[in-house]
């Protein structure tokens, strides 16, 4: 019998026909998340985990260890709006950034808006901001418990007074000012029934786009786009950089978009008063566009279309017709265009990736012209600030060893500007001459050349008996570039651990055709490259089986899953956060139907047999050792990205599958978090409880001894 007494939850004998196979859901009621079985399910999983991880020698230390290196200050970069400075900072511990406000670069700063004072525990978020074109208004939305939904609201600049109105239902927006500043576009889901607080798992439909005017309430609000006929479609708008056109974007997976325009100068009296006539440039759903900027008609967008790697093309909306389109700068063969940016009307700075480092390049406007790189060292530019009316702009650079340097350039003189520090981020008892970063190539099972980045202390002997945290993603086209992470830190420099984040294919370190490699029928390919990246770690005395933990969130979830449900021998232990677990479900709830362009429809026959195959919930069986790894399952219950019944459900299953098994004395539990979501905008609190269970439940169930 399993060293540890599972709850029993409830076996229902439910079934359906899909395509022509039985397929039992026994744990179908889990689905509901307000019902007193569920909920007393949740009570049961957390009596069972919370003791446990309590019950580690090392979580003290951890939490404590973790709450001193966390304690430095944060800052983001520089942002002018008007004739004033915006930044964040965070002294440390703060649960959320502050916005400050200066009247120069050298000026005393000022508290212009204190997200910690909106609710005593931090579960009341700063989600979504946007100043008006003068900088006289800021529009901000508030997150509460961590749900996407949200709602926007306006401060006066000048008197920091907000405005009475209230914009609520607010979920997959932007905002968009017209240059007047008389009013926003946003979207939303105004037919949105029941719950919308995050806890609910209906389905969402119908999105739409409104004007706001300021100083009027949500119910005068105007409904200037709709596609009634596409439900699922989600709709955005933004008002270009001259303010004179509006562009839309309709997405319905995630990934590709259409495009239409509408020429706000034209309209009668150039008031918005309805419906809007909108110029259709893509009507095709078949890649991505991506709004960069405009010179009167001629618009800039950084695209994949015929281009895996992105390139930039123009856009004449005078003669939008695609035979008309050109090519601003080509496509890259080997480094992907990442993201690209307008600043002092005529140039634009570029952010390539190259082999999952970035180079960033100050080119051209008219022709695309190289102009100047900028050194870098092996790592990410992770924040840009600067705007197309100004010489001067501002960027973070950071590693897995680099907390964040914050440069600022000003090219009015001359294009061959450097950038200079304007911050250094530090923080206390963290050495970074005593880690050292390293950059690998592996081969997959198909042969394939994978990356992966391995970060430890250079003493680290490579004998196979260190612990190793090994992270992965994997999908939606989603890189995982360097990154600083003080949780990490704190497993390298106590547990003497080594970190490896392999970049696995159906992630976008290599464009498009990575993350092909890597979705509908070639999801395997990600699992094998993850499988690949721990054997490699294993026959370089990185780790042993015996010592390697794997963690992932939200797909990422779902590929730790598949792993251990594939491989169980292979790995010590799996950590799955918020993770896609019922492959054959996720597209009934929330936003899960976007999710279909990387797994395929479960409505679909050959798409269903292919997710069957690897579909977390459905492949758990005893292995021939007849021991699973420890697994730690996280949720929240305010997570209406990927729903809790994911990661529920599973459990319940593998509770059922090992119960009985004598030689299952690995931990098997479930951490169901309240007042939270998906991860996004999670206060400090939360997120060092978080980590300080997760290495605490590691260094239990992996006998691994926390060095001071």
């Amino acid at each position: 019998m399993s060293s540890f007494t599972y709850p029993i939850a409830k076996r229902t004998d439910f079934s359906e026909n899909l395509h022509g196979i039985a397929v039992e859901d026994p744990y179908r009621w889990l689905e509901d998340p307000d019902s007193a079985e569920t909920q007393e399910f949740v009570r049961l999983q957390n009596e069972l985990t919370t003791p446990y991880i309590q019950g580690s020698p090392a979580l003290s230390s951890i939490k404590t260890r973790l709450t001193e290196l966390w304690n430095f200050p944060k800052y983001s970069c520089p942002t002018k709006k008007g004739n004033h400075y915006f930044f964040y900072k965070n002294s440390g511990l703060q649960n959320h950034s502050v916005l400050f406000v200066q009247d120069s670069l050298e000026s005393e700063p000022r508290i212009f808006l204190d997200p910690n004072t909106l609710s005593d525990d931090g579960t009341v978020s700063l989600s979504m901001k946007k100043f008006s074109e003068d900088g006289e208004i800021f529009a901000y939305g508030l997150s509460q418990s961590g749900s996407d939904w949200n709602s926007i609201h306006f401060k006066c600049v000048k008197t920091g007074e907000d405005f009475p109105e209230v914009l609520e239902k607010i979920k997959f927006s932007s905002i968009s000012w017209t240059h007047d500043r008389k009013g926003v576009f946003y979207s939303c889901y105004p037919e949105q029934q029941g719950k919308t607080d995050g806890s609910e798992t209906t389905s969402n439909e119908n999105h739409k786009l409104f004007y706001h005017r300021i100083g009027t309430q949500q119910s005068e609000d105007i409904l200037v786009v709709e596609f009634s006929e596409e439900p699922k479609w989600r709709i955005q708008g933004g008002v270009t950089d001259c303010g004179r056109y509006l562009i839309v974007t309709t997405g319905r997976d995630c990934q590709y978009n259409n495009v239409y325009f509408c020429d706000l100068t034209a309209l009668p009296n150039q008031a918005i008063s309805g419906k809007l006539e909108l110029t259709t440039v893509v009507d095709k759903m078949e890649a991505d566009y991506e709004y960069v900027t405009n010179t009167g008609a001629v618009v800039v967008f950084r695209t994949n279309k015929d281009a895996p790697n992105y390139r930039l093309i123009q856009i004449d909306f005078n003669q939008p017709e695609r035979e008309q389109w050109k090519t601003l700068l080509e496509a890259d063969p080997s480094d992907v265009l990442d993201w690209v940016a307008c600043i002092n009307k005529d140039k634009l700075i570029v952010c390539y990736m190259h082999d999952v480092k970035n180079i960033l390049q100050l080119r051209d406007l008219q022709n695309g012209q190289l102009l100047k790189t900028y050194a870098l060292e092996m790592g990410t530019v992770r924040e840009f600030s600067g705007k197309n009316t100004s010489s001067e702009f501002f960027f973070q650079f950071g590693s897995f060893l680099t907390p964040g340097v914050i440069y600022r350039c000003d090219i009015g003189e001359s294009v061959e500007a450097e950038p200079t520090v304007f911050r250094q981020i530090e923080l206390n008892g963290f050495d970074p001459s005593l880690f050292e970063t390293q950059q690998v190539f592996y081969p997959s099972k198909d042969g394939t050349r994978i990356p992966m980045f391995i970060v430890k202390k250079k003493t680290v002997v490579l004998d196979g008996t260190n612990p190793c945290l090994m992270y992965g993603y994997g999908g939606f086209n989603i890189s995982l570039e360097p990154a600083f992470s003080v949780t990490r830190i704190v497993f390298m420099q106590h547990f003497n651990g080594v970190f490896a984040v392999p970049n696995i294919r159906g992630g976008g370190e290599y464009g498009e055709a990575w993350h092909d490699g890597g979705r509908l029928f070639n999801k395997q390919n990600s699992f094998d490259d993850f499988h690949s990246a721990a054997e490699y770690l294993i026959a370089n005395g990185y780790t042993s089986s015996s010592k390697l933990a794997i963690q992932g969130a939200s797909n990422g979830g779902l590929l730790i899953g598949a792993c251990v449900n594939q491989r169980p021998e292979l790995y010590a232990a799996g950590i799955a956060h918020v993770g896609v677990m019922d492959m054959l479900r996720f597209h009934k709830f929330t936003v899960g139907y976007c999710w279909v362009s990387d797994y395929g429809s479960p409505e679909e026959k050959a798409a269903f047999e292919n997710l069957l195959k690897f579909s977390p919930l459905h492949n758990l069986k005893v292995p021939e050792t007849g021991q699973y790894p420890a697994m730690l399952l996280l949720t929240a219950d305010h997570d209406d990205r990927v729903v809790p019944l994911h990661s529920l459900k599973y459990m319940a299953q593998m509770h059922h599958t090992f119960r009985d098994c004598p030689k299952q004395t690995n931990p098997l539990m479930i951490r169901i978090e309240t007042k939270a979501g998906h991860g996004a905008n999670k206060p400090t609190s939360k997120i060092i409880d978080e980590h300080s269970d997760v290495f605490a439940f590691l260094a239990r169930a992996l006998n691994l001894e926390f060095q001071s």
